[in-house]
C-alpha cells in the first residue's frame, strides 16, 4: 500500500461490514483505532497495577505518577469539587494521547486528526457543562455571562460577547487538536515521500537527511500528542471550574 497524497492518509475506509440488526455497525479504519487507543489504555493501567508492589517497580511508578498528575491538574483548576468527574477526565485523556500516537504508525489512523471527532467530544463536554452550571447554580449559572461592575449600558453587548465567547470553547477545543495532529502527520508524509523519491533516485546520501528529519518529528509528534492531551485536559478543568463558580 502507497500513499500519494498527504492528506490521503486520513480518509475513512470501510473495513469489515457488519448489519446488526438493522443497524450498521460496520468496522472502519477510524473505529478500529478508537478499540486500539482503548485496548492500549486498558494494557497500560493492566500492566501498570498488576501485582502491585510497596516499592513500585518503574512502570507502576510511572503509572501512578500520571493518576497523580492528573488529580493535581483537576485540583488546581477546578478545585477538589471537580474530582468527582476525574474518571471521565482520566479517560479523555489517555483517550486523545492514545489516539494521537496511533497515527505515527506505518499505514495507521489517527481519531485526532479528524475534526468530526474532536469537535463531538469538546461538544459532548461542554454541553455537560452548560448542564452542570445549571444542577450547581440553577439561574445563577448566567452571572458567568455579566462580569461585575460592568456598566449598565454596555450590558447587552458584553452578554452577547461573553455568550459568543462561551459558545466559541467548543471550536477552539475541537480545532486545535484536530490542526495540530493533521499538520504534523501531514508533514511526516511529505518528508516521508521525499525520502522514497531520493531512494529511487538512488540519491542515498541526499535521503539520508530528510530521514534524519523525520526522525525528529517522529520524536517532537510524540511529545505534541502529551501536550496537547495535556492542554484539552486543563482547558476542560477550567471550564468545568466556570459550572461551579459562574461569578468573574
Amino acid at each position: 500500500m502507497f500513499l500519494f497524497s498527504p492528506l490521503e492518509q486520513f480518509e475513512i475506509t470501510l473495513l469489515k461490514p457488519i448489519n446488526f440488526f438493522g443497524y450498521d455497525l460496520s468496522m472502519n479504519n477510524a473505529s478500529l483505532a478508537l478499540i486500539l487507543a482503548a485496548v492500549l489504555f486498558i494494557l497500560l493501567f493492566f500492566l501498570g497495577f498488576h501485582k502491585a508492589r510497596l516499592v513500585p517497580g518503574l512502570l507502576q511508578y510511572s503509572v501512578e505518577n500520571l493518576y497523580v498528575f492528573i488529580i493535581n491538574v483537576i485540583t488546581q483548576q477546578a478545585g477538589r469539587k471537580g474530582l468527582r468527574y476525574f474518571p471521565i477526565f482520566f479517560v479523555i485523556f489517555f483517550l486523545v494521547f492514545f489516539s494521537s500516537l496511533l497515527g505515527l504508525l506505518p499505514f495507521s489512523f489517527a481519531p485526532t486528526s479528524h475534526l468530526v471527532f474532536t469537535f463531538s467530544l469538546a461538544f459532548t463536554c461542554n454541553l455537560a457543562f452548560i448542564i452542570i452550571g445549571f444542577k450547581e447554580n440553577g439561574l445563577g449559572f448566567l452571572r458567568l455571562f455579566t462580569p461585575k461592575r460592568s456598566p449598565i449600558f454596555l450590558l447587552p453587548v458584553i452578554v452577547l460577547i461573553e455568550l459568543i465567547s462561551y459558545l466559541l470553547r467548543t471550536f477552539s477545543l475541537s480545532i486545535r487538536l484536530f490542526a495540530n495532529i493533521m499538520a504534523g502527520h501531514t508533514l511526516l508524509h511529505i518528508l516521508a515521500s521525499f525520502v522514497t523519491t531520493f531512494i529511487n533516485a538512488h540519491l542515498f546520501l541526499v535521503a539520508f537527511f530528510p530521514f534524519l528529519l523525520i526522525l525528529g518529528i517522529i520524536v517532537l509528534e510524540i511529545a505534541i500528542a502529551a501536550i496537547q492531551a495535556y492542554v484539552f485536559l486543563i482547558l476542560l478543568s477550567i471550564y468545568l471550574n466556570d459550572s461551579f463558580h459562574p461569578s468573574h
